[in-house]
């Protein structure tokens, strides 16, 4: 399953239009937080089912945290503010464990970060609006196939 993974999108259209041909390709897109509006305008555009939550400059009544399936493999789904992502993953780490993820997919840090841990690979796609820490936007493409995780890191 091919999944388009994007957060921090921040209402600015111009680069998440700049998504959208790769989006187009996915099986499902994975919305991390901020802005969660940006995500329904993304399904507008693509026809590809989205799991989304808010994030920390969202006040829409959504989901702040999902837990679900893909190809065998847990996902947990947080924008990662209430997680202080920004000061490291530990807590997110524990949460992760908890709920036994597979997988961990973030935001809030604007930061792109690809890492394995005691068997669960998180991901935080960095911004597709406003990066912080590198002078590149972006946002990644998770392949599950087989049992196999690939990540496929894409900068615009």
């Amino acid at each position: 399953m091919k999944v388009g993974v994007v957060s921090d999108t921040h209402m600015m259209k111009k680069f998440i239009d700049k998504t959208i041909p790769y989006l187009k390709e996915c099986d499902l897109i994975i919305h991390a937080g901020d802005n969660f509006s940006d995500s329904k305008y993304i399904h507008a555009e693509t026809k590809v089912p989205i799991m989304a939550v808010k994030g920390n400059c969202d006040f829409d009544n959504v989901e702040e945290e999902l837990v679900f399936d893909i190809e065998d493999k847990k996902i947990f789904l947080c924008h990662g503010d209430r997680y202080a992502v920004k000061y490291g993953i530990d807590m997110l780490e524990s949460r992760a464990k908890d709920v036994n993820a597979n997988i961990v997919v973030f935001g809030h840090t604007h930061v792109p970060l690809y890492v394995e841990k005691d068997e669960i690979v998180y991901i935080n796609p960095g911004s597709v609006s406003l990066p912080r820490e590198v002078d590149y936007r972006s946002f990644s493409i998770l392949n599950i196939e087989n049992g196999n995780i690939n990540i496929e890191k894409i900068k615009i």
